[in-house]
């Protein structure tokens, strides 16, 4: 049985690696909750929250996530409002670090 995205750790890309082919990107993408939307070479998904204080409180709990797999998303905060954009900006496309990083939000 293939190992859930959440539980796999992202691996360094320097460029080293060709970007996910669109059927690649769609296979993984049923493993993420259906609010995350595939767009060119990125995944996003938008989150909305009580008020600031709980915005911020997410955005942190991401920059944790981001820290300890070494794969930072683009985070768009508008007070009560984060969009949340992952691409492998080494590769200039997706790669399997977005998408484990993007289920690993999905568990907050």
């Amino acid at each position: 049985m293939a190992t859930t995205l959440s539980a796999q750790k992202c691996v360094a890309c320097e460029g080293d690696m060709p970007p996910l082919n669109p059927t690649e990107a769609t296979i993984l993408m049923r493993q993420l909750k259906p609010e995350w939307k595939l767009s060119g070479n990125e995944i996003v998904r938008d989150f909305k929250f009580k008020d600031f204080k709980q915005a911020m409180v997410f955005v942190n709990k991401v920059a944790d996530i981001a820290e300890e797999e070494g794969h930072h998303p683009d985070i768009f905060i508008s007070y009560n409002r984060v969009k949340i954009t992952l691409t492998t900006h080494a590769i200039i496309g997706l790669s399997n670090n977005d998408f484990i990083v993007a289920a690993k939000i999905d568990l907050l």
